[in-house]
């Protein structure tokens, strides 16, 4: 075991450092987790629009009567997250490069504005506006990919133009803020013409283009491979020390945010929670793969307090328990050490892949409601499921038998570590981490 440790240690370990900080995959974690706290209040308004009350309550009747009005919210928010998380991505993008930040945003939400075609909506359409409109179909989820793409484009024309000096410069006595926008003109008149000119003049329908293109990986994302695979993966970077949704969540983000939009505009649209189209969008992770934290660690959290007899385990479960109750697991994946100890990362790789076969059946027969709502990350895991499902009391009952499965598969090799702590500090000799 000690010859894998090192093997690992040698080859791998670096190549996933590399690719943890790739710059292009932490500006979309940027750009995405920045529109977060949008897309989680939004998202709350569709729970209010469909409360999990009787139908025959008054005021269940009264906020269904008002549901168009009060989902605008979530329109504004969630519906249109792609302009947010671009705005995100060409700051981050741009930071790393020492452009000017601000800049590189307002470029790349240009950039993505010319992949859509306004419409021209006349009188005789009866919409109550006349005069050209932007369709927000490619302004959710579905344009995420056309932002991603366009952003890089943007942003790597703005760094071009930087670096060969083919800007615009002003002498130094004007202000800094106005200066750097006389430097983004010639790289805004670049991507004006290209974009517009492909989008425009030769008709390229980026969307229809790019959706055709990732309809495979979306559909394979909703796949029971494609939860073992995402599980599988956020376990192997973390035996690494390299934060798994720094890269994993990077790449599946935007796919789990098309497959939740898909999921909540069904629900708006009516659809019963057990006949949505989506089963494997982000919150279904959250709440019933990665309870606890990355490795549904909350099992380990609780057999520390519980059933260790080692002093240094028991200490670590008091620190931990209560981080990971809120999914803050930090202090147990460097504590222990989960971190290039096989002895507890095989549960930790294990248990999210076994929880998330279970719960992608469960969901799939229909006893438990699709997952419509992205609750806040910080609560804890039945809470947090209850209110994903727009208040299904079933995914309660399924989280807490998830935590109790994940406590069995940690049980024998926690046992073991234990066993190794508990022996060094009999004998006495200086604590290393147990492996």
């Amino acid at each position: 075991m000690k010859k894998i440790q090192s093997w690992l240690e040698e080859h791998l370990a670096p190549a996933m450092g590399v690719l943890g900080s790739n710059r292009y995959l932490l500006a979309v974690r940027d750009g995405v987790v920045g529109a977060l706290p949008l897309i989680i209040v939004g998202s709350f308004f569709m729970i209010v629009a469909n409360p999990p009350l009787p139908s025959d309550w008054g005021v269940t009747q009264f906020l269904k009567a008002h549901a168009a009005t009060i989902l605008l919210p979530y329109r504004m928010t969630m519906y249109i997250m792609a302009l947010y998380a671009v705005f995100g991505m060409g700051y981050s993008l741009a930071k790393s490069y020492d452009l000017d930040p601000l800049s590189g945003a307002v470029l790349s939400i240009m950039a993505f504005m010319l992949t859509i075609s306004p419409v021209n909506v006349s009188k005789d359409a009866n919409a109550g506006v006349v005069g050209y409109v932007l369709p927000m179909t490619y302004l959710g989820s579905g344009g995420l990919f056309v932002g991603i793409i366009v952003t890089f484009i943007a942003i790597n024309i703005f760094r071009l133009t930087q670096n060969s000096k083919f800007k615009i410069t002003m002498p130094e006595q004007v202000p800094p803020s106005v200066a750097r926008s006389f430097e983004a003109l010639t790289p805004t008149l670049i991507v004006i013409l290209l974009i517009g000119s492909i989008t425009y003049f030769f008709g390229f329908n980026w969307n229809a283009a790019i959706t055709a293109c990732i309809k495979p990986l979306v559909n394979a994302t909703d796949s029971l491979p494609g939860v073992l695979l995402i599980s599988f993966l956020y376990g192997f970077f973390w035996f690494f020390g390299i934060h798994g949704a720094s890269i994993v969540g990077s790449i599946a983000r935007p796919l789990w945010l098309t497959l939740l939009e898909s999921n909540a505009t069904a629900a708006a649209n009516g659809v019963s929670g057990t006949q949505l189209p989506a089963i494997a969008a982000e919150p279904f992770y959250q709440w019933f793969i990665f309870i606890g934290g990355a490795g549904c660690t909350i099992g380990l959290a609780i057999l520390l307090i519980t059933v260790c007899k080692s002093k240094y385990a028991k200490d670590l479960g008091r620190i931990g328990f209560l981080p990971c109750l809120f999914n803050i697991n930090e202090p147990l994946i460097f504590g222990a050490p989960i971190v290039l100890n096989l002895t507890l990362a095989i549960p930790f790789v294990l248990t999210p892949m076994i929880n998330g076969a279970i719960a992608w059946f469960v969901t799939s027969l229909g006893l438990v409601n699709r997952v419509t709502v992205s609750a806040p990350w910080t609560l804890p895991g039945p809470i947090g499921a209850f209110l994903a499902c727009g208040g299904d009391w079933r995914a309660i009952v399924l989280s807490f038998a998830l935590i109790a499965l994940s406590c069995v598969i940690y049980y024998p090799f926690v046992k073991i570590w234990d066993k190794q702590y508990l022996s060094q500090e009999n004998s006495g000799v200086k604590m290393e981490p147990a492996k």
